[in-house]
């Protein structure tokens, strides 16, 4: 029932039909781009975060399961925690020299800003 979300549906008209069913249209997943054609931005970040420091990974063009586990990745190699959500890795720290050399070594075009 959690596709079944009321707020989803608002402005919608709704029929007398009994055998009426409801569907809302999927989004299609984005197909993941090859490594080599993936252009990756690397930067610091402090905004909103306490005066913690963070590095960003932004412009990842793919599916929501490669993201993260890309994400996986950079984390293990790093040692450190963060996450992966709405085309964006985050990890904690200040690692841009260190992810930006690991994802050329894995073959992404990656620069830091």
């Amino acid at each position: 029932m959690s596709g079944n979300d009321w707020k989803a549906r608002l402005g919608t008209v709704y029929s007398t039909d009994p055998d009426f069913e409801y569907t809302t249209a999927a989004a299609p997943e984005q197909e993941t781009l090859a490594p080599a054609r993936q252009r990756l931005r690397v930067a610091l970040d402090r905004r909103n975060r306490g005066g913690k420091q963070v590095t960003v990974v932004a412009d990842f063009v793919g599916s929501e399961e490669d993201l993260k586990e890309l994400c996986r990745f950079l984390k293990q190699k790093c040692g450190v925690g963060g996450s992966a959500k709405e085309g964006e890795i985050i990890i904690q720290g200040d690692f841009r020299d260190k992810i930006v050399g690991i994802l050329t070594d894995a073959g992404y075009k990656a620069r830091k800003i």
